[in-house]
This record gives C-alpha cells, structure tokens and sequence, in this order.
C-alpha cells in the first residue's frame, strides 16, 4: 500500500462513491472531540479494505483474462442462495 498519509480528503476520495463519503464525513462531522480518532480510524480501515478489495479485484481480472484458475480458496456457495432466494420468494407471496 501507499505510504501517503491518510486523511480526511484520502479517505474521501478512496471510497468511489460519493453517498459513502457524505456518510464519513457525517460521522467525522458529528463526532464528539474524544471520538475523532475512533471514527477516523473506522473510516481509515474501510478506505484501506476498499484498496485491497480493488487490488485484488484487479489480480483476479488478470488471471481471467488468461482464463486461468483464480487464485486463492472460492466456495461454492450457489445452493445456499438459491435456498435463501426461495426463502425469501417464500415470506413476500405469504
């Protein structure tokens, strides 16, 4: 990762979506002084999980691009969401 400094202005950016950063800056507006730094570093943490996220995203892109096998562990989790949606199909027709 960059050794930029995180920032109010970094952490903004780093979140891609404007709705997401108003709601950071909500939080980091409304906190109480002795708060600040808790909410800043909930905020650092979700901006630095989005990199991540992105950077990996991005590593996978490659490898299917080259149609090769993605890297890492994937589960195949298909029956457990068709058994929710089915659920869910289930408690909206009731």
């Amino acid at each position: 990762m960059s050794e930029t400094p995180w920032t109010i202005e970094r952490i903004c950016n780093t979140l891609g979506h404007p709705a997401l950063a108003q709601r950071f800056l909500g939080e980091i507006n409304r906190a109480p002084a002795h708060e600040l730094l808790t909410v800043f570093a909930k905020w650092e943490r979700i901006a630095k999980d989005t990199v991540a996220a992105v950077e990996r995203g991005r590593d996978l892109a490659v490898h299917d691009a080259r149609r090769e096998e993605l890297p890492g562990e994937w589960i195949d989790a298909t029956d457990k969401i068709r058994a929710e949606a089915d659920r869910i199909r289930a408690h909206d027709a009731a």
